[in-house]
Protein backbone atom coordinates (compact mmCIF):
# COMPACT_ATOMS: atom_id res chain seq x y z
CA UNK A 1 0.00 0.00 0.00
CA UNK A 2 1.65 3.44 -1.24
CA UNK A 3 1.68 5.94 1.48
CA UNK A 4 -0.02 9.01 0.41
CA UNK A 5 1.71 12.16 -0.07
CA UNK A 6 -0.61 14.40 2.26
CA UNK A 7 0.04 12.07 5.41
CA UNK A 8 3.72 10.99 4.83
CA UNK A 9 3.93 14.99 5.08
CA UNK A 10 1.93 14.68 8.56
CA UNK A 11 4.25 12.02 9.93
CA UNK A 12 7.79 13.74 8.59
CA UNK A 13 6.39 17.11 10.74
CA UNK A 14 6.02 14.29 13.61
CA UNK A 15 9.02 12.98 13.67
CA UNK A 16 10.86 15.75 12.85
CA UNK A 17 9.20 17.47 16.33
CA UNK A 18 10.25 14.47 18.40
CA UNK A 19 13.65 14.91 17.82
CA UNK A 20 13.84 18.47 18.12
CA UNK A 21 12.03 17.93 22.00
CA UNK A 22 14.84 14.94 23.19
CA UNK A 23 16.29 15.33 25.72
CA UNK A 24 20.18 14.84 26.25
CA UNK A 25 21.67 11.60 28.00
CA UNK A 26 25.11 12.00 29.85
CA UNK A 27 27.46 9.19 29.04
CA UNK A 28 29.42 7.43 31.17
CA UNK A 29 33.48 8.81 31.46
CA UNK A 30 35.15 7.04 28.97
CA UNK A 31 32.26 6.45 26.41
CA UNK A 32 32.43 8.51 23.42
CA UNK A 33 29.44 10.37 22.73
CA UNK A 34 27.73 11.38 19.57
CA UNK A 35 25.75 14.62 21.21
CA UNK A 36 26.75 18.04 22.24
CA UNK A 37 26.47 18.36 25.31
CA UNK A 38 23.36 20.23 26.82
CA UNK A 39 21.47 19.03 23.29
CA UNK A 40 20.54 15.84 20.95
CA UNK A 41 21.80 15.96 17.73
CA UNK A 42 19.52 13.41 16.59
CA UNK A 43 19.37 11.84 13.24
CA UNK A 44 16.98 12.20 10.81
CA UNK A 45 14.08 9.83 10.84
CA UNK A 46 12.35 7.90 8.17
CA UNK A 47 8.61 7.02 8.27
CA UNK A 48 8.26 3.18 8.30
CA UNK A 49 4.79 2.65 8.03
CA UNK A 50 1.39 3.89 9.29
CA UNK A 51 -2.10 2.41 10.55
CA UNK A 52 -4.78 2.78 7.35
CA UNK A 53 -7.64 1.43 9.89
CA UNK A 54 -10.85 2.85 11.06
CA UNK A 55 -12.67 0.23 12.41
CA UNK A 56 -14.34 1.00 15.85
CA UNK A 57 -12.38 -1.68 17.76
CA UNK A 58 -8.95 -0.62 17.61
CA UNK A 59 -6.54 1.97 18.31
CA UNK A 60 -6.24 3.93 15.18
CA UNK A 61 -3.03 5.39 13.43
CA UNK A 62 -0.99 2.98 16.12
CA UNK A 63 1.53 0.87 14.53
CA UNK A 64 3.42 -1.21 17.29
CA UNK A 65 6.04 -4.04 18.10
CA UNK A 66 8.58 -4.13 14.66
CA UNK A 67 10.95 -6.41 13.68
CA UNK A 68 13.25 -6.30 10.58
CA UNK A 69 15.72 -8.01 8.52
CA UNK A 70 17.96 -7.24 5.97
CA UNK A 71 19.30 -8.74 2.86
CA UNK A 72 21.81 -7.21 0.60
CA UNK A 73 20.34 -4.41 -0.21
CA UNK A 74 17.18 -4.95 1.19
CA UNK A 75 15.51 -4.54 4.34
CA UNK A 76 12.19 -5.59 5.25
CA UNK A 77 10.04 -4.71 8.28
CA UNK A 78 6.82 -5.99 9.76
CA UNK A 79 4.60 -4.44 12.57
CA UNK A 80 1.04 -4.59 14.12
CA UNK A 81 -1.34 -2.31 12.66
CA UNK A 82 -4.47 -1.50 14.76
CA UNK A 83 -3.57 -2.37 17.94
CA UNK A 84 -6.58 -3.66 20.19
CA UNK A 85 -7.33 -3.79 23.51
CA UNK A 86 -6.85 -7.15 24.03
CA UNK A 87 -6.05 -9.91 21.35
CA UNK A 88 -3.84 -8.50 18.58
CA UNK A 89 -3.99 -6.08 16.05
CA UNK A 90 -6.33 -5.70 12.97
CA UNK A 91 -3.61 -6.67 10.72
CA UNK A 92 0.14 -7.07 10.34
CA UNK A 93 2.08 -4.99 8.01
CA UNK A 94 5.30 -4.50 6.56
CA UNK A 95 7.70 -2.28 4.58
CA UNK A 96 10.66 -2.46 2.58
CA UNK A 97 13.23 -0.09 1.91
CA UNK A 98 16.37 -0.61 -1.07
CA UNK A 99 18.11 2.07 -0.06
CA UNK A 100 19.59 1.76 3.38
CA UNK A 101 16.18 3.21 5.25
CA UNK A 102 16.07 6.05 3.87
CA UNK A 103 12.88 5.81 1.64
CA UNK A 104 9.74 2.93 2.62
CA UNK A 105 7.03 1.36 0.62
CA UNK A 106 4.63 -0.46 3.20
CA UNK A 107 1.59 -2.68 2.83
CA UNK A 108 -0.97 -5.04 4.75
CA UNK A 109 -1.05 -8.70 4.60
CA UNK A 110 -3.56 -9.68 2.43
CA UNK A 111 -6.29 -12.38 3.48
CA UNK A 112 -5.20 -12.95 7.25
CA UNK A 113 -7.95 -11.16 9.44
CA UNK A 114 -11.33 -9.67 8.65
CA UNK A 115 -9.81 -6.02 8.07
CA UNK A 116 -7.63 -7.36 5.10
CA UNK A 117 -8.50 -7.46 1.64
CA UNK A 118 -9.02 -10.43 0.59
CA UNK A 119 -10.11 -11.26 3.75
CA UNK A 120 -9.15 -13.93 5.95
CA UNK A 121 -10.68 -16.28 8.66
CA UNK A 122 -8.75 -13.97 12.15
CA UNK A 123 -10.30 -11.60 13.99
CA UNK A 124 -7.33 -10.06 14.65
CA UNK A 125 -2.71 -10.70 14.31
CA UNK A 126 0.22 -10.46 16.99
CA UNK A 127 3.56 -10.92 16.98
CA UNK A 128 5.19 -10.02 13.54
CA UNK A 129 8.38 -11.33 12.82
CA UNK A 130 10.44 -11.27 9.60
CA UNK A 131 12.93 -13.73 7.89
CA UNK A 132 14.34 -14.38 4.23
CA UNK A 133 15.20 -17.46 2.19
CA UNK A 134 17.99 -16.97 -0.04
CA UNK A 135 17.99 -20.32 -1.52
CA UNK A 136 14.65 -20.32 -2.77
CA UNK A 137 14.42 -16.10 -3.13
CA UNK A 138 11.40 -15.68 -0.90
CA UNK A 139 10.87 -13.44 2.35
CA UNK A 140 8.43 -14.52 5.33
CA UNK A 141 6.99 -12.89 7.50
CA UNK A 142 5.06 -14.75 10.48
CA UNK A 143 2.64 -13.95 12.91
CA UNK A 144 -0.39 -15.11 15.07
CA UNK A 145 -4.11 -15.48 14.10
CA UNK A 146 -7.10 -15.21 16.26
CA UNK A 147 -10.19 -16.71 15.31
CA UNK A 148 -11.60 -14.96 18.21
CA UNK A 149 -10.15 -13.27 21.26
CA UNK A 150 -11.50 -16.66 23.60
CA UNK A 151 -10.00 -19.07 21.18
CA UNK A 152 -5.82 -19.65 21.18
CA UNK A 153 -4.16 -18.50 17.70
CA UNK A 154 -2.61 -20.35 14.92
CA UNK A 155 0.73 -20.31 13.18
CA UNK A 156 1.37 -18.48 10.04
CA UNK A 157 3.46 -17.35 7.44
CA UNK A 158 2.90 -14.98 4.66
CA UNK A 159 5.39 -15.11 1.63
CA UNK A 160 7.23 -12.93 -1.40
CA UNK A 161 8.80 -14.31 -4.15
CA UNK A 162 8.97 -10.22 -5.39
CA UNK A 163 11.31 -9.33 -3.21
CA UNK A 164 8.37 -8.58 -0.81
CA UNK A 165 6.84 -6.14 -2.85
CA UNK A 166 3.60 -7.73 -2.40
CA UNK A 167 2.91 -11.34 -0.21
CA UNK A 168 0.85 -14.09 -1.22
CA UNK A 169 -2.38 -15.49 1.56
CA UNK A 170 -0.84 -17.05 4.43
CA UNK A 171 -0.09 -20.61 4.81
CA UNK A 172 -0.78 -22.18 8.14
CA UNK A 173 2.39 -23.61 10.53
CA UNK A 174 0.41 -24.94 13.14
CA UNK A 175 -3.07 -25.15 14.07
CA UNK A 176 -4.09 -25.59 18.11
CA UNK A 177 -5.70 -28.05 19.54
CA UNK A 178 -8.26 -27.40 21.72
CA UNK A 179 -6.20 -27.50 25.16
CA UNK A 180 -3.59 -25.43 23.46
CA UNK A 181 -2.45 -21.52 23.44
CA UNK A 182 0.62 -20.94 21.07
CA UNK A 183 1.99 -17.77 21.55
CA UNK A 184 5.69 -15.58 20.86
CA UNK A 185 6.54 -17.52 17.51
CA UNK A 186 10.22 -16.60 15.61
CA UNK A 187 11.47 -17.59 12.28
CA UNK A 188 14.90 -17.79 10.60
CA UNK A 189 16.45 -19.39 7.68
CA UNK A 190 20.10 -21.01 6.07
CA UNK A 191 21.18 -18.46 4.14
CA UNK A 192 24.78 -19.83 3.71
CA UNK A 193 25.52 -21.67 0.67
CA UNK A 194 27.98 -23.79 2.09
CA UNK A 195 25.65 -25.20 4.82
CA UNK A 196 24.69 -28.93 3.92
CA UNK A 197 21.43 -27.58 5.29
CA UNK A 198 20.98 -23.91 3.14
CA UNK A 199 17.21 -23.34 2.04
CA UNK A 200 16.05 -24.36 5.96
CA UNK A 201 13.89 -22.05 7.63
CA UNK A 202 12.96 -22.73 11.24
CA UNK A 203 10.35 -21.59 13.06
CA UNK A 204 9.58 -21.56 16.96
CA UNK A 205 6.58 -20.86 19.18
CA UNK A 206 5.63 -21.87 22.50
CA UNK A 207 2.46 -23.24 24.23
CA UNK A 208 0.95 -21.36 27.33
CA UNK A 209 -1.53 -24.13 27.46
CA UNK A 210 1.05 -26.26 28.58
CA UNK A 211 3.25 -24.93 30.84
CA UNK A 212 4.94 -22.55 27.86
CA UNK A 213 6.13 -25.90 26.10
CA UNK A 214 8.97 -25.54 23.84
CA UNK A 215 7.76 -26.04 19.53
CA UNK A 216 9.85 -26.22 16.32
CA UNK A 217 9.60 -26.60 12.74
CA UNK A 218 11.25 -26.58 9.67
CA UNK A 219 10.23 -26.32 6.37
CA UNK A 220 12.79 -26.92 3.15
CA UNK A 221 10.95 -25.42 0.75
CA UNK A 222 10.44 -21.60 0.89
CA UNK A 223 8.01 -21.93 3.75
CA UNK A 224 5.68 -23.89 1.55
CA UNK A 225 4.99 -26.76 4.26
CA UNK A 226 6.80 -27.04 7.78
CA UNK A 227 7.45 -30.24 9.65
CA UNK A 228 7.81 -30.60 13.54
CA UNK A 229 11.06 -31.04 15.24
CA UNK A 230 12.19 -33.64 17.89
CA UNK A 231 11.98 -31.52 21.04
CA UNK A 232 11.89 -31.59 25.04
CA UNK A 233 8.61 -31.19 26.09
CA UNK A 234 9.62 -30.20 30.02
CA UNK A 235 11.15 -26.71 29.35
CA UNK A 236 9.10 -23.72 30.27
CA UNK A 237 9.99 -21.20 27.60
CA UNK A 238 8.92 -17.96 25.95
CA UNK A 239 9.92 -15.28 23.37
CA UNK A 240 12.84 -17.16 22.58
CA UNK A 241 15.24 -16.62 18.99
CA UNK A 242 16.43 -18.69 16.99
CA UNK A 243 20.19 -18.33 14.84
CA UNK A 244 21.78 -20.45 12.07
CA UNK A 245 25.38 -20.40 12.36
CA UNK A 246 27.37 -20.87 8.91
CA UNK A 247 28.29 -24.97 9.37
CA UNK A 248 23.95 -25.30 9.85
CA UNK A 249 24.11 -25.83 13.43
CA UNK A 250 20.51 -24.55 14.66
CA UNK A 251 20.57 -22.14 17.94
CA UNK A 252 17.47 -21.15 20.03
CA UNK A 253 18.50 -19.20 22.20
CA UNK A 254 15.25 -18.40 24.75
CA UNK A 255 14.20 -17.07 28.28
CA UNK A 256 13.38 -20.03 30.59
CA UNK A 257 11.31 -19.76 34.01
CA UNK A 258 11.35 -20.16 36.39
CA UNK A 259 13.54 -19.27 37.81
CA UNK A 260 14.33 -17.06 35.41
CA UNK A 261 16.85 -17.84 33.06
CA UNK A 262 18.25 -18.04 29.64
CA UNK A 263 18.88 -21.36 27.95
CA UNK A 264 19.78 -23.10 24.55
CA UNK A 265 18.24 -25.85 22.17
CA UNK A 266 20.89 -26.64 19.51
CA UNK A 267 20.30 -28.91 16.39
CA UNK A 268 22.87 -30.40 14.25
CA UNK A 269 20.30 -32.38 11.56
CA UNK A 270 18.69 -29.58 10.01
CA UNK A 271 16.23 -29.31 12.43
CA UNK A 272 14.68 -32.50 12.76
CA UNK A 273 15.74 -32.48 16.53
CA UNK A 274 16.85 -30.35 19.53
CA UNK A 275 16.91 -33.57 21.87
CA UNK A 276 20.24 -35.56 22.58
CA UNK A 277 21.40 -37.50 25.36
CA UNK A 278 25.07 -37.79 26.99
CA UNK A 279 27.68 -36.12 25.32
CA UNK A 280 25.11 -35.45 22.59
CA UNK A 281 22.72 -33.20 24.76
CA UNK A 282 21.46 -30.22 22.97
CA UNK A 283 19.26 -28.71 25.79
CA UNK A 284 18.14 -26.31 27.45
CA UNK A 285 21.60 -25.77 28.30
CA UNK A 286 21.23 -22.31 31.11
CA UNK A 287 23.61 -19.21 29.43
CA UNK A 288 22.80 -17.38 32.37
CA UNK A 289 20.23 -16.50 35.68
CA UNK A 290 18.81 -13.07 34.60
CA UNK A 291 17.80 -10.47 37.29
CA UNK A 292 15.53 -7.99 35.85
CA UNK A 293 13.79 -5.27 37.77
CA UNK A 294 10.40 -4.04 36.86
CA UNK A 295 10.05 -1.11 34.89
CA UNK A 296 7.38 2.18 36.02
CA UNK A 297 5.00 3.67 34.62
CA UNK A 298 2.44 0.86 33.52
CA UNK A 299 4.53 -0.49 30.40
CA UNK A 300 3.21 -3.78 29.18
CA UNK A 301 6.41 -4.73 27.96
CA UNK A 302 7.53 -5.64 31.64
CA UNK A 303 6.65 -9.35 31.34
CA UNK A 304 8.67 -12.13 33.39
CA UNK A 305 11.39 -13.25 32.32
CA UNK A 306 12.54 -10.24 30.11
CA UNK A 307 12.54 -11.27 26.35
CA UNK A 308 16.51 -10.88 24.62
CA UNK A 309 17.62 -10.00 21.37
CA UNK A 310 20.49 -12.01 19.65
CA UNK A 311 22.82 -12.13 16.52
CA UNK A 312 25.81 -13.94 14.83
CA UNK A 313 29.00 -12.48 13.65
CA UNK A 314 30.92 -13.17 10.35
CA UNK A 315 31.92 -16.39 12.14
CA UNK A 316 28.97 -17.58 13.53
CA UNK A 317 29.35 -16.64 17.05
CA UNK A 318 26.61 -15.69 18.87
CA UNK A 319 25.66 -11.92 20.46
CA UNK A 320 22.78 -11.67 23.06
CA UNK A 321 21.16 -8.97 24.90
CA UNK A 322 19.13 -8.46 27.18
CA UNK A 323 17.91 -6.12 30.21
CA UNK A 324 19.47 -6.54 33.77
CA UNK A 325 20.18 -5.14 36.75
CA UNK A 326 22.78 -7.33 38.69
CA UNK A 327 25.19 -4.45 38.38
CA UNK A 328 22.29 -1.69 40.07
CA UNK A 329 22.51 -3.56 42.93
CA UNK A 330 23.92 -1.07 45.01
CA UNK A 331 22.37 -1.70 48.58
CA UNK A 332 20.16 -3.94 50.34
CA UNK A 333 17.10 -4.94 48.33
CA UNK A 334 15.81 -5.46 45.13
CA UNK A 335 17.88 -3.34 42.29
CA UNK A 336 15.48 -1.04 41.12
CA UNK A 337 16.61 -0.61 37.43
CA UNK A 338 18.18 -2.01 34.41
CA UNK A 339 21.24 -1.85 32.04
CA UNK A 340 21.33 -3.76 28.76
CA UNK A 341 23.64 -6.38 29.28
CA UNK A 342 25.75 -8.89 26.69
CA UNK A 343 26.95 -12.55 26.77
CA UNK A 344 28.90 -14.19 23.59
CA UNK A 345 29.56 -17.86 22.72
CA UNK A 346 31.10 -19.77 19.59
CA UNK A 347 28.55 -22.92 20.19
CA UNK A 348 25.93 -22.11 22.30
CA UNK A 349 27.09 -24.41 24.73
CA UNK A 350 29.78 -21.87 26.77
CA UNK A 351 29.41 -18.60 26.88
CA UNK A 352 31.40 -15.60 28.08
CA UNK A 353 30.60 -13.24 31.54
CA UNK A 354 27.71 -11.31 31.38
CA UNK A 355 29.01 -7.80 30.54
CA UNK A 356 27.27 -4.64 30.87
CA UNK A 357 27.06 -2.27 27.93
CA UNK A 358 28.42 1.06 29.76
CA UNK A 359 25.14 3.20 27.95
CA UNK A 360 25.67 5.46 30.81
CA UNK A 361 27.22 5.11 34.59
CA UNK A 362 25.59 2.52 37.14
CA UNK A 363 25.07 5.01 39.53
CA UNK A 364 23.26 7.53 36.94
CA UNK A 365 18.90 7.11 36.88
CA UNK A 366 18.07 5.67 33.84
CA UNK A 367 16.17 2.33 33.48
CA UNK A 368 17.12 0.91 30.22
CA UNK A 369 15.04 -2.01 28.70
CA UNK A 370 13.21 -4.14 25.11
CA UNK A 371 17.00 -4.30 24.09
CA UNK A 372 17.61 -5.18 20.16
CA UNK A 373 21.35 -6.13 18.83
CA UNK A 374 22.37 -6.56 15.56
CA UNK A 375 26.19 -7.47 14.02
CA UNK A 376 27.52 -6.43 10.33
CA UNK A 377 27.29 -9.64 8.68
CA UNK A 378 30.76 -8.45 7.58
CA UNK A 379 32.61 -7.67 10.56
CA UNK A 380 33.96 -10.67 13.41
CA UNK A 381 35.61 -11.21 16.47
CA UNK A 382 37.31 -8.12 18.16
CA UNK A 383 36.45 -6.06 14.70
CA UNK A 384 32.80 -6.73 14.70
CA UNK A 385 30.18 -3.84 14.51
CA UNK A 386 27.42 -3.93 16.92
CA UNK A 387 24.67 -1.91 17.25
CA UNK A 388 21.96 -1.85 19.97
CA UNK A 389 18.63 0.02 19.83
CA UNK A 390 16.43 0.18 23.39
CA UNK A 391 13.83 1.86 25.13
CA UNK A 392 14.64 4.02 28.20
CA UNK A 393 13.61 6.52 31.17
CA UNK A 394 15.70 9.12 31.83
CA UNK A 395 14.31 8.69 35.76
CA UNK A 396 13.47 5.20 36.67
CA UNK A 397 11.83 6.44 39.51
CA UNK A 398 8.44 7.58 37.72
CA UNK A 399 4.89 7.23 37.13
CA UNK A 400 2.16 7.08 34.25
CA UNK A 401 2.10 10.93 34.59
CA UNK A 402 5.69 11.14 34.76
CA UNK A 403 7.66 9.17 32.95
CA UNK A 404 9.53 10.13 29.71
CA UNK A 405 9.91 7.48 26.77
CA UNK A 406 12.64 7.63 24.95
CA UNK A 407 14.73 5.52 22.16
CA UNK A 408 18.88 5.26 22.48
CA UNK A 409 21.00 3.55 20.11
CA UNK A 410 24.59 2.46 21.10
CA UNK A 411 27.01 1.00 18.92
CA UNK A 412 30.51 -0.20 19.03
CA UNK A 413 33.07 -1.03 15.97
CA UNK A 414 35.60 -2.91 18.27
CA UNK A 415 34.19 -5.89 18.78
CA UNK A 416 32.48 -4.54 22.22
CA UNK A 417 35.89 -2.34 23.75
CA UNK A 418 34.08 0.65 23.45
CA UNK A 419 31.02 2.21 22.80
CA UNK A 420 28.96 5.41 21.32
CA UNK A 421 25.92 6.32 22.67
CA UNK A 422 22.83 8.24 20.74
CA UNK A 423 19.38 9.40 21.47
CA UNK A 424 17.43 8.83 18.62
CA UNK A 425 13.69 9.96 19.90
CA UNK A 426 11.49 11.20 22.69
CA UNK A 427 10.74 11.67 25.25
CA UNK A 428 7.13 10.48 24.75
CA UNK A 429 4.51 9.76 27.61
CA UNK A 430 3.19 6.54 27.81
CA UNK A 431 -0.68 8.00 27.85
CA UNK A 432 0.16 8.64 24.14
CA UNK A 433 0.19 4.77 23.29
CA UNK A 434 -2.85 2.24 22.74
CA UNK A 435 -3.27 0.64 26.22
CA UNK A 436 -4.13 -3.20 26.60
CA UNK A 437 -5.42 -4.69 29.55
CA UNK A 438 -2.30 -4.78 31.07
CA UNK A 439 -0.72 -1.87 30.02
CA UNK A 440 0.34 0.81 27.94
CA UNK A 441 1.85 -1.25 24.61
CA UNK A 442 4.67 -0.10 22.62
CA UNK A 443 5.49 -3.56 21.74
CA UNK A 444 7.18 -6.60 23.06
CA UNK A 445 10.42 -5.60 20.98
CA UNK A 446 12.03 -3.40 18.23
CA UNK A 447 14.84 -4.09 15.96
CA UNK A 448 17.87 -3.20 14.14
CA UNK A 449 19.72 -4.50 10.85
CA UNK A 450 22.66 -3.86 8.93
CA UNK A 451 22.91 -2.58 5.23
CA UNK A 452 26.05 -1.79 4.10
CA UNK A 453 27.78 -1.05 6.93
CA UNK A 454 25.24 1.36 7.98
CA UNK A 455 22.59 0.41 11.21
CA UNK A 456 18.94 0.76 11.03
CA UNK A 457 17.41 0.88 13.73
CA UNK A 458 13.38 0.24 13.59
CA UNK A 459 10.99 1.30 16.60
CA UNK A 460 8.16 3.08 17.31
CA UNK A 461 7.71 7.17 18.09
CA UNK A 462 4.31 8.56 19.50
CA UNK A 463 3.17 12.55 20.05
CA UNK A 464 1.22 13.85 22.32
CA UNK A 465 -2.26 12.74 22.19
CA UNK A 466 -5.06 10.99 24.35
CA UNK A 467 -5.11 7.60 22.00
CA UNK A 468 -8.86 6.36 22.85
CA UNK A 469 -9.99 3.55 21.36
CA UNK A 470 -11.87 3.81 17.94
CA UNK A 471 -10.81 7.40 17.83
CA UNK A 472 -9.39 7.93 14.55
CA UNK A 473 -7.15 11.14 15.18
CA UNK A 474 -6.36 10.25 18.98
CA UNK A 475 -3.32 7.89 18.83
CA UNK A 476 -0.26 9.43 16.56
CA UNK A 477 2.13 6.14 17.01
CA UNK A 478 3.76 4.87 13.85
CA UNK A 479 7.42 2.90 13.02
CA UNK A 480 10.42 4.95 12.26
CA UNK A 481 13.73 4.43 11.26
CA UNK A 482 17.29 5.93 11.19
CA UNK A 483 20.10 5.16 9.20
CA UNK A 484 23.22 5.10 11.32
CA UNK A 485 27.15 4.95 9.68
CA UNK A 486 29.10 2.62 11.88
CA UNK A 487 31.74 2.10 9.36
CA UNK A 488 33.11 5.39 9.25
CA UNK A 489 33.24 5.55 12.96
CA UNK A 490 30.93 8.02 13.24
Amino acid sequence: MPRSPSIFAVVTLIVSLLAANADHATAETGIKERVAPGRSLQPALAVVGEDPYTNLNTFHRTLVEPDSFSFGQTIVSTFQAGRAHSCGASNLGWSVSTDAGATWTDGLLPGTTVRATPTGPWIRTTDPVVAYDAKHDVWLVAGLGFPSCRESSTVFVSRSTDGAQSFDEPIVVKSPTPSQQLDKEWITCDNTPTSPFYGNCYIEWDDEGHHLRLHLSTSTDGGLTWHEATVRHDSRVFGGQLLVQPDGTVILVTPQCCPTRIDTFISTDGGASYAGHGTDYRGPLTIRRVRASRVNGNLKHTIEPPLLSTDLDADGNINVVWPDCRFRNLGPGECTQNDIVMSTSSDGRHWSQVVRIPIDARTSSVDHFLPAIAVDPATFGASRHIGVVYYFYPEADCTVATCELSIGFTSSSDGGATWSVQELAGPMKNPWLPLKRDGYFVGDYVSVSFVDGDAIPVFIVATKGTCELGDITSCNVWAASATIPLATGL
